[in-house]
Order: C-alpha cells, then structure tokens, then sequence
C-alpha cells in the first residue's frame, strides 16, 4: 500500500472517531498533494457497511474507506474515495476482485456510495453483497467529485472508467485487506454503472494493460446520450438528463448559467448540492428542460450544437474493443435506457471482434430489471473466474 503520507493527513483534517467518522470526514479536503502511480492509496480507513438505514443489518465484511489517485478526462491526477470490502470466508484460493461501478447516486457529496454504504441508504446494496456473498472481494468508486470536492462528473465516459480501473488497483495495492496483487479481478455496473464498467472494459488494454481482468458484467448502459437524453427529458427520471449536463459542463469547464432562467438555475442548485437520486426523483419529477432555459428551447436541442455536439459524441461507447468477454444485460421495457441502445452496443462491440452475450429480458422498468443483471450476472461470473470458454451471441 502506498505510505500514509502527509497529503493525505491534510485530508484528514477533523480526528476520526470510529467507523461513523470515517464515512463523514474522509474525502472532504483536497489533499495537497498526490502519490506517484494511478491506483496509489494516499489514505484509508476502517468502515461499515450497513443494508439498511436503522442499521440493523450490518454486512459480515471487512470494509476500508479509502483514498486513491486517478485522472481526469484531461489526465490531471485527482484524488476520489471509494470503499475496499471483503468478506470474512471464500472459496478461492486466490480472492477475485470486482470493480463495482455503482448506478446513479445524485451529485451531492453526501450521494457517495462510500457515505451511503456506511448510512445503510445505498439502493445497491443487494448486489453488492451478493457479490460479497459467493466470495469475492468488491471495491466501489465513489468517481470523481462525488464526496471529493468539485462537482461530479456523470456521464463523463473517461472519467468514470479510470476511476473503476484505479480503484481495483487500489484494492490492490491496500495492505490492510492482504488482497492479490496480481489476481484476478471483473467489472460489474449498472445504468450509470453499466456505462462507466463499459467504459472500464474498453480503456483497460491500454490504461490498465496490467489487471488480469476475466470478464465485464454491463447493465443498461447509456452508450448513447443523445438517445438517452431524448428519452429522460420530461420524463419520470428528467433529473438524471440535469445531472447530465451538470457533471459534463463541470468535466469540459463551460458554464451553464447563461442558458437557465432563474428557476433552472434553482432546480440545478438543488440536484447538485442537495438531493440524492430518490429525492431528487420525488421532489422534481416530470422535469422538461424547456421550462428551466432561458429561452424556452429543451436543453436536448443545445446537444446538437457546439460545443455540446462534440462533447456528446465523445462519450459514445462501442467505438474501442473490449479485450475481455462482456455480458450486456438489458430489459426490452426499459424506461430509462431504451434497449436498442445496449443492442447498437452489443452489436458495435461483436464487429469490432469482442466476445460479447447480449441478454433481453422483460423486467418492467429500469430499476426492477437491476435484479435480472444480478441474477444471471453472478453465475456468468462464476464461469469467467474458471476460465471457461464465454458464451458469444455475436
């Protein structure tokens, strides 16, 4: 493990004070400087994890808080959280770990799963341990500027698959857990997660050539923001379309004001600084960015323009071969991610020569079909850790 150093003391500013403390004050400060390598730890800490927010339920792991160097969209080192698990038994010899990239959480620094693990409050909860569950150690990034300071950058496709990548090296590479440092490890996401473990599998041959990686679990990924966006706009879900434009303006340093009226810059205020997913759901639903701008226009149609256009298409996925077997897991009644989406992936990915399983399914709705990724995710996982041939619909 990189040496606790004193970077990242300054980090650490308020004493800790038991596992509670460790989830409020780790991350709250800019550390004032970084270790050498993406993936160094520059400070960890113990912590909890709960299934439920009375915390009655207490997950038989052990779990680290940690903080760890990644990069930016423009390479700049950066310093994000996440959280190492690890369950008490295995039935490998040489512990599996997954890099866990967690669907949308809000914006908020208080959205971080790493805070929302500890509180008993994170949605993800379940698949998380039942990866735990069938042995594997897990490590969820917590992605650039989510319980860091900035604001964070979702949908930032680089962004998100560094951070997923460093953050297995980091599980890696932290000396209190004692796991593998050249074992063997999978990417497993959903929505958001889905995109950024995409991502993940498709920068990993040049960014991190050295992760023995077996295989990618991708869940309704949104490879395809234009499409995405039209279907979220005005939608039950038109909040995820605002922290779009939030967490790439923050990634590409263009300042959103000019286009929002006074109550657009109100709701994106509060998305941003106040409300984690399922509030941010409840309080703003049916949210259609042509109320929020300043001249009427949906915000959609400014994505066909510059500097919006090339943007977008600089976060399309299936333009790099993944050079590890994929499952992509997504529901024919998808609300929020239309199917062909995950299709067009599918299919971008198979003529670049990956080995890729497309799987349908008719859960209804984006958040119920998470169930049906874990379920036939955990046992193709399985087989990918026994180095068995990968099922191809390619």
């Amino acid at each position: 493990m990189a040496a606790f150093t004193a970077s990242a003391c300054a980090a650490l500013t308020v004493p800790l004070s038991g596992e509670a403390s460790a989830a409020e004050h780790l991350g709250t400060q800019r550390p004032t400087s970084l270790p050498a390598a993406n993936g160094d730890v520059l400070s960890s800490e113990p912590g909890v994890f709960y299934l439920d927010p009375l915390k009655a339920i207490k997950v038989k792991a052990s779990v680290h808080r940690i903080m760890y160097r990644t990069t930016d969209r423009a390479g700049k080192a950066i310093a994000v959280t996440g959280t190492v698990l690890n369950p008490r038994t295995s039935p490998y010899g040489q512990r599996p770990i997954v890099g866990f990239a967690p669907g949308t959480q809000g914006l908020a620094d208080k959205c971080a799963p790493s805070r929302q693990l500890a509180e008993g409050t994170e949605y993800e909860a379940l698949p998380i341990k039942k990866l735990l569950d069938e042995g594997y150690a897990v490590v969820v990034t917590d992605y650039q500027g989510l319980g860091t300071p900035g604001v964070h950058t979702y949908m930032d496709r680089e962004a998100q698959g560094r951070a997923v990548l460093d953050s297995v090296r980091a599980a890696q590479r932290l000396d209190a857990v004692g796991l593998p440092d050249a074992g063997p490890v999978a990417l497993y996401g959903y929505s958001q997660g889905g995109g950024a473990t995409a991502s993940a599998a498709e920068l990993a041959p040049t960014y991190a050539p050295e992760l023995k990686i077996k295989g990618a679990v991708v869940g309704a990924p949104p490879a395809d923001m234009n499409k995405v966006a039209d279907r979220m706009d005005g939608s039950p879900y038109g909040a995820f379309f605002n922290y779009a434009l939030s967490g790439l303006a923050a990634s590409y340093g263009i300042d959103t004001a000019p286009y929002l009226n006074a109550r657009g810059k109100r709701v994106t205020t509060d998305l941003r600084d106040n409300l984690c997913t399922t509030q941010a759901l409840a309080k703003h639903p049916f949210l259609n960015s042509r109320f929020l701008t300043v001249d009427g226009r949906p915000l959609t149609e400014r994505l066909q323009r510059a500097p919006w256009d090339a943007i977008v298409a600089e976060q399309q996925l299936g333009k790099r071969k993944p050079a590890v077997p994929v499952l992509l897991s997504h529901s024919a009644l998808d609300d929020v991610v239309p199917q062909q989406v995950g299709k067009t992936l599918a299919a971008d990915w198979c003529r670049r020569g990956a080995t890729v399983k497309f799987s349908s399914n008719h859960v209804p709705g984006h958040i119920a079909a998470t169930a049906a990724t874990s379920a036939e995710g955990l046992p193709w996982l399985a087989d990918r850790i026994a180095n068995r041939t990968a099922p191809s619909t390619c």
